[in-house]
């Protein structure tokens, strides 16, 4: 295969050698001649010229590439080598003999100096730790804890959510048992206004979110008008119900794991996904996507270790 592929080189070397023009005058000669003396542009389908042109140059490029990375792997090598090389004979030069006294006075120095290290490592958690809880506490600010169906109550209405939906009972103040008919209930994607049937409206509010029309339902529960809204997002905790409420604090928010069971398999994995991320970015450390992120640099990094990587910054 080798005699095959180079047995042109000479004649192409001497052609190259009269291009003044360089590689962009060779590449004139070549597809001119195609185009005088074949039907290359025109015999096929449309595309099919540039697509074998690019498959080609792909090809070769990719060769190439592969040539130049074994190259590098074996100059880093032959270099790591030689380095280590060096430094095994300076370790042996630097190797002497030190008396008892002065062996038992380099560990207590030693210990010291571990010692210290790790009162600043403590030191150093302890205000991180501090950090954190500050910055916590500033975005809780003027945000109310949620209640225990990780809603809020409010004084005319009360509403709880999970991931999927969210109920809202409104306490009817009437001396009577209400019907349907007795109520004024108009849900929209982004608005609701519910209430008694000629009186103003209890609630009357813009969503913060999105909600599914077809999957929203209404009820009378003895004297409580009682509202399931199903989310059009289902990754995400409701602050509040509508934009005039008080918002709650959903870092607060305590999901009940049983009820991941009720979900599809593809649901279930989003929101452990989601419960996991939220975990990480409390206690500082990376999400899944950020770490995969870290391991992909990471293995890149190991793969070309060329390349200066101490002055770049990723985001």
């Amino acid at each position: 295969m080798a005699d095959q592929s180079d047995r042109f080189d000479g004649m192409l070397m001497a052609m190259a050698q009269q291009c003044e023009g360089g590689i962009h005058e060779l590449l004139d000669h070549f597809f001119g001649f195609l185009d005088r003396k074949t039907d290359f542009f025109l015999g096929g389908e449309k595309g099919y010229a540039e697509k074998i042109v690019l498959q080609k140059f792909r090809e070769h490029q990719k060769k190439a590439l592969e040539k130049k990375e074994q190259e590098q792997k074996e100059a880093e090598a032959l270099k790591a080598a030689k380095a280590q090389k060096e430094s095994t004979n300076k370790s042996k030069a630097s190797i002497q003999e030190v008396t008892d006294e002065e062996a038992k006075r380099i560990e207590e120095e030693e210990k010291r100096r571990k010692t210290l290290a790790d009162t600043n490592v403590d030191s150093s958690k302890d205000e991180s730790k501090k950090e954190e809880d500050e910055e916590e506490d500033e975005d809780a600010k003027g945000k109310i804890k949620p209640n225990a169906g990780n809603g809020a109550d409010l004084p005319n209405y009360k509403w709880t959510q999970t991931l999927e939906e969210i109920e809202l009972r409104i306490p009817l103040d009437v001396s009577f048992k209400p019907k349907g008919k007795d109520v004024v209930v108009d849900i929209q994607q982004k608005h609701l206004k519910a209430g008694l049937k000629g009186h103003p409206p209890i609630i009357d509010g813009d969503f913060p979110k999105k909600v599914k029309l077809e999957e929203c339902t209404w009820l009378i529960d003895g004297k409580n008008l009682v509202l399931n809204l199903e989310k059009v997002n289902k990754m995400e905790w409701w602050s509040q119900l509508v934009t005039s409420d008080p918002e709650i604090n959903t870092k607060k928010v305590q999901p009940e794991n049983s009820k991941l069971s009720d979900l599809d398999g593809e649901t279930r994995g989003m929101v452990e996904k989601m419960m996991f991320d939220q975990r990480q970015k409390q206690m500082g450390l990376p999400t899944s996507d950020e770490q995969k992120k870290q391991d992909v640099l990471k293995k890149f990094m190991e793969q070309h270790p060329e390349m200066d990587f101490s002055k770049a910054k990723f985001s």
